[in-house]
């Protein structure tokens, strides 16, 4: 069998949480870096606890053998200019560059509920209007043509809960509309939670996906969330995600995506969990294990 094409990283949210600063507090960075090596993982995505100086971060991923595969970027568009996120963007930029990531995360956190919008109720979510939504798509696709340009990094938008993409029409009526340099992130989690399978994105979109996030959903818990309208924040601490082979979703299609189309990015194993309740390096290692055993590598 020939050697898989995609790579395969952890996201430091099974460690530390970066809204929920509670969860995972007293967890120092090279625990989570350690223990993500000893699971059999390339790579990292950024956390809260990363140095964001690239003089910094180099040393303390080298001992691990681990690369930086990208990094968040809390991005403003529905709100603000082309020329703002520029600027707003630009150490985040250099950092990724200077790490050798090719992709950077962006997530729309523009046009949210104002205060605390991860902790209001889910039915409180704010969406763009058809026109808004043109405009919208006409600055992203402006600012991720900049971004390959400036810097070589390829941004991958992220469809996630409690943002102006969040369902199957949204991120449709957003990709119709942009150009070809926005990537698309793929997240697993975040589609079946919005009540969608995320095969409907990769029969439209599969030639745009540039990075994906695998998370599982418990659906049992994630229907009670939906049910009393709770938060996004409740939610996790709840927790209605965790690592792909422990909830509902079936891997299969995507599976079988990565290796036909030889997908060349990173499988990100990402799941928003409390680490007390959800012990990191047992858990990151079966999702280890269950990728092996489902993508091959």
């Amino acid at each position: 069998m020939s050697k898989p094409l995609f790579n395969v990283a952890v996201s430091p949210l099974s460690w530390v949480n970066d809204v929920l600063h509670d969860l995972g507090a007293d967890t120092p960075l090279e625990t989570c870096l350690s223990e993500a090596a000893a699971a059999g993982y390339a790579g990292v995505e950024l956390g809260r606890k990363f140095p964001r100086q690239a003089e910094v971060l180099k040393p303390a991923l080298q001992p691990f053998r681990l690369q930086l595969a990208s990094g968040w970027h809390s991005g403003f568009l529905a709100e603000r200019s082309v020329e703002e996120e520029m600027a707003a963007v630009a150490d985040h930029a250099r950092l990724l560059r200077a790490m050798g990531s090719k992709v950077m995360v962006y997530g729309e956190c523009g046009r949210m509920v104002a205060e605390a919008p991860l902790d209001a109720p889910m039915t409180q979510r704010l969406t763009l209007n058809a026109a808004e939504m043109t405009a919208y798509a006409r600055r992203l696709s402006r600012f991720s043509a900049w971004l390959l340009q400036a810097y070589g990094l390829q941004l991958a938008y992220h469809h996630h809960l409690m943002m102006v993409a969040e369902t199957v029409d949204e991120v449709c009526a957003l990709f119709d509309q942009t150009s070809v340099e926005v990537g698309l992130l793929l997240d697993t989690g975040h589609a079946q939670a919005a009540g969608f399978d995320y095969r409907q994105l990769l029969q439209r979109y599969g030639q745009r996906i540039v990075h994906i996030h695998l998370k599982d959903v418990r659906a049992d818990i994630m229907d009670a969330v939906r049910r009393q309208d709770l938060s996004f924040n409740e939610g996790v601490r709840r927790g209605m995600f965790t690592v792909p082979g422990d909830g509902c979703i079936d891997y299969s299609a995507l599976a079988d995506f990565v290796r036909t189309t030889e997908y060349r990015g990173w499988l990100v194993v990402e799941a928003e969990q409390d680490p007390q309740l959800a012990p990191p390096l047992p858990t990151v290692s079966r999702a280890r294990a269950f990728i092996r055993e489902v993508f091959g590598g």
